[in-house]
This record gives structure tokens, C-alpha cells and sequence, in this order.
């Protein structure tokens, strides 16, 4: 029983910072949007599964870094910038890894949306 508790004790923590998140960060917020309009794309066009599955990993790739990137940067801010020269540049770096996996998450879904949006087109011209 008290794993039970223990278990929904954890759960209600990861649910805290998720809250956290979104209340607080608007970068999260923004890719929490895109991530929505980019699940209703794999419905809309009927994506294969390998690509739904692709196209939902690279979601989580930038959630996971946006999150990766908010604790690294409250841990920074109690150290505070003019303990260590590096405080600032801890944040850059990190503001780099949460830019490449959205640029590559960019480039993996207009790679695979491109073809249902090429259809699209053609049969709206066309028709």
C-alpha cells in the first residue's frame, strides 16, 4: 500500500512541474501548441504509424529539452551569474540544444508532411 502511495505521490509531483510549465514558461507553451496542431495533422492526413510514432518522438525530443532547459537554468539562477562566468554560458548552451531539436524536429516533419500537403494541393487545384 504505501508503494501505491508513494507512486501517486510521484505522480502528483510530475504533474506539479508539468503545471509548472505551462504556467511559467511561454516557450513550453508555444511548443505544447504546435505539438497539439502537429497530432491533429497525423489524424487529419492519416499518417502511417511509423510516421505518427516518428513525428510524436520528436515532440517529446523538444519537450523533454525545453524542461532539460528550464531546470539547468533555475539551478544557474541560485548559483547566480556572478559566482561563475560559466552560469551564463550553461543557459546559452542549453538554449542551443532546445533550438536544434526544434530545428530538427522542423525538418523531420516537413520531410514527412510534405507529400499529404503535396496530395492536398494537387487534389484542391485539380479538382
Amino acid at each position: 500500500m504505501d508503494e501505491i502511495k508513494r507512486f501517486k505521490r510521484s505522480l502528483g509531483h510530475a504533474f506539479d512541474g508539468m503545471k509548472y510549465a505551462v504556467l511559467h514558461e511561454k516557450n513550453f507553451r508555444i511548443e505544447l501548441l504546435v505539438g497539439f496542431m502537429v497530432l491533429a495533422l497525423i489524424f487529419i492526413f492519416k499518417v502511417k504509424n511509423w510516421e505518427a510514432i516518428i513525428l510524436i518522438l520528436m515532440m517529446m525530443w523538444v519537450f523533454i529539452s525545453e524542461l532539460t532547459n528550464t531546470v539547468l537554468e533555475r539551478v544557474v539562477d541560485i548559483l547566480k551569474p556572478r559566482i561563475h562566468p560559466y552560469a551564463r554560458l550553461i543557459k546559452d548552451l542549453m538554449a542551443a540544444v532546445v533550438l536544434i531539436s526544434a530545428i530538427v524536429s522542423i525538418i523531420v516533419g516537413v520531410i514527412i508532411f510534405y507529400p499529404y500537403f503535396r496530395e492536398l494541393a494537387g487534389a484542391l487545384w485539380f479538382d
